[in-house]
């Protein structure tokens, strides 16, 4: 009788979820659907994920590679309990029934794919307004790291005395993400990276059985993403939580991962099975394609990055300058954040950073998170409050008048620049069509009529002919209006590749060279042709409206990840650590790290000794 429960008891818990034979759909479908107003998702699915270790005695380590965000994410919303199943019992939680636990408590998502630019609680918690974060006011609602762990992220939250086991899950939580430096920290002022800490603590707080992290290294330093392939390794070994790991093809595959599902933009599963198998077999074939290059056309040998440049390409020469620090040190009571360094200028050592950019020049900011990038660049786009105390020049100009020198407006720099990043997306209005967003470059507001005139109408058109992506909208709001200055904080990241492609090539050329349309065909040589960007049919007859970006204008671009760096970007600075003294590293490439992709890991991340 002992030995039939026991037995009973196995199967009924070997799998924390299974699915067999399942259709997925945003809504319950209906005979009265329209076609393809309800399209099924991952049609026929089967996946199961074992509670206890395979047959050969090593446990399962689950991740879902996908070129889309959109598949990616729709994938672990599914195993997540999301979206209706047909039939309903396709979709199963066997482990969790026998403990008694509900998906939706012990299962937890953390996005960073489709929720990219969401802060550790949400806009509410980073401020009302873009330069929030900067002001050194404290208010209530500045909540703490310590704060938002522990759930007290309300005004006049009840009070709770936390238990001997409370404390002790939060201590551990807190040494396995290194946030104890940070407990006393407003949210408001993490960055990136910390945020990111900061949210995966939160959900090991309450202690899952399954944790769903989707892009888990998107927008993280080099250095940083090692970091947390250890930390997820050590989380997947001890099973605790469980672990499944959205990826993008680019992020690599870590060794500790043992399998995958593979999925198309299509929401279709292409492969689902142990790792090596699948990584064998496509290896040989993708190392080909690499080997090939990217060429502008089968009889032309010039080997071109996907958005047309060279592999030495030389930098334009630079024009005058556009942005000038000169001795910039930002600085929060005692602590320093930027500029904790003397440089040598103008043959003297001086403190702080001593940096400029110029038209025609394509420069990156580079560096560890929490290094200052982000602080940096407020400084540029006048977000943060010390741009108007501070020796920075913008366009010749400070931010207040001198004796027999005017000072610039924050109209007039908003006219000269465009920028696009996450903490844009996040405050910008949501109630805007495409074609508003798009067309709010000419007006002094996101809110308010545009100016436009024939020209403007012209290119907008152009550009919704070219992309419908409503992710891409404030990066098309960046470049429309031509600006002397276009700033890209991330602004590509997460973007599915294909149109993360179509949009550096648009960046640099507009409208004179595309993508062909058949360069979705795989397994030969032919379709790794089919990908070179060529000269378009607008430029051949002559009807270019927009033409990319200019030598008048300049470029700067934060990213983390080389895919999303522009190939004509060829001047960089690299921040040091934080709180190091270290100076910042600069730098010029000789043409685009696509084609020269040890320059990313050598020269640009280049450890100090």
């Amino acid at each position: 009788m002992t030995s039939t429960s026991n037995t009973r008891l196995s199967s009924c818990t070997e799998d924390i979820i299974r699915i067999e034979n399942g259709t997925f759909y945003r809504n319950y479908p209906s005979e009265a659907d329209a076609p393809g107003t309800n399209p099924a998702v991952f049609s026929k699915l089967n996946f199961r994920l074992p509670i206890r270790e395979g047959p050969e005695g090593s446990a399962q380590y689950w991740s879902v590679v996908s070129p889309s965000s959109l598949a990616r994410t729709t994938f672990l919303q599914v195993l997540a309990g999301q979206h209706i199943c047909i039939p309903h019992t396709a979709r199963t939680y066997p482990y969790l029934a026998e403990q008694s636990r509900a998906p939706h408590l012990a299962i937890q998502y953390v996005g960073f794919d489709a929720e990219r630019g969401s802060s550790v609680g949400g806009t509410s918690v980073r401020g009302a307004y873009l330069s929030a974060r900067y002001e050194s006011r404290r208010e209530e609602t500045d909540f703490t790291v310590y704060d938002y762990l522990t759930g007290h992220t309300e005004l006049n939250a009840l009070e709770h005395e936390p238990t001997q086991q409370e404390t002790a899950i939060l201590e551990s939580v807190l040494d396995r993400l290194k946030l104890r430096d940070l407990l006393q920290m407003p949210v408001a002022n993490l960055s990136n990276g910390q945020t990111r800490r900061a949210r995966i603590a939160k959900a090991l707080v309450s202690q899952p059985e399954l944790l769903l992290l989707d892009g888990p290294f998107m927008g993280l330093d080099p250095n940083t993403s090692r970091y947390m392939a250890s930390l997820l390794k050590n989380l997947a070994e001890e099973q605790s939580p469980r672990l499944v790991v959205s990826l993008r093809p680019e992020d690599g595959v870590p060794d500790w991962i043992t399998h995958l599902v593979v999925a198309n933009a299509d929401l279709t599963v292409v492969a689902r099975g142990p790792k090596t198998k699948l990584v064998t077999r496509k290896r040989k074939q993708t190392q080909e394609l690499i080997n090939d290059g990217r060429k502008l056309s089968g009889e032309d040998t010039t080997v071109l990055s996907r958005d047309g440049f060279e592999t030495h390409s030389p930098a334009l020469p630079p024009g005058e300058a556009l942005v000038e620090m000169q001795g910039v040190k930002v600085t929060y009571g005692d602590k320093t954040v930027l500029g904790d360094w003397t440089q040598t200028f103008g043959g003297e050592e001086r403190p702080g950073l001593w940096w400029s950019l110029h038209r025609g020049q394509r420069c990156g900011i580079f560096g560890p998170n929490g290094s200052g990038k982000t602080t940096m660049l407020s400084l540029i786009t006048s977000d943060h409050p010390q741009t108007y105390s501070l020796p920075i020049k913008l366009f010749g100009r400070s931010r207040l008048p001198a004796p027999g020198e005017q000072g610039i407006s924050l109209f007039d720099l908003q006219q000269r620049m465009g920028h696009s990043s996450p903490e844009i997306h996040a405050f910008f209005p949501k109630n805007l069509t495409v074609r508003r967003t798009i067309e709010s470059a000419w007006a002094d507001a996101p809110m308010a009529k545009p100016r436009l005139c024939a020209e403007a109408d012209r290119r907008v058109d152009a550009m919704l002919r070219c992309f419908s992506s409503q992710r891409l909208a404030l990066f098309l709001r960046a470049i429309v209006a031509s600006p002397d200055l276009v700033i890209l904080d991330e602004a590509l990241s997460g973007i599915d590749e294909r149109v993360r492609d179509k949009a550096l090539l648009y960046l640099s050329h507009g409208e004179h060279m595309v993508l062909p349309s058949d360069f979705l065909v795989e397994g030969s040589r032919s379709a790794a042709r089919s990908q070179y960007p060529q000269r378009s049919m607008v430029s051949r007859i002559g009807k270019v409206t927009f033409e990319g970006l200019s030598p008048e204008q300049a470029l700067l671009v934060i990213s983390h990840s080389k895919e999303d760096v522009p190939g004509c970007l060829r001047e960089w600075i690299c921040l040091p650590e934080p709180g190091e003294g270290r100076l910042p590293r600069t730098g010029t490439l000789s043409g685009p790290l696509e084609l020269n992709p040890s320059a990313w890991e050598e020269e640009v991340w280049k450890c100090d000794d």
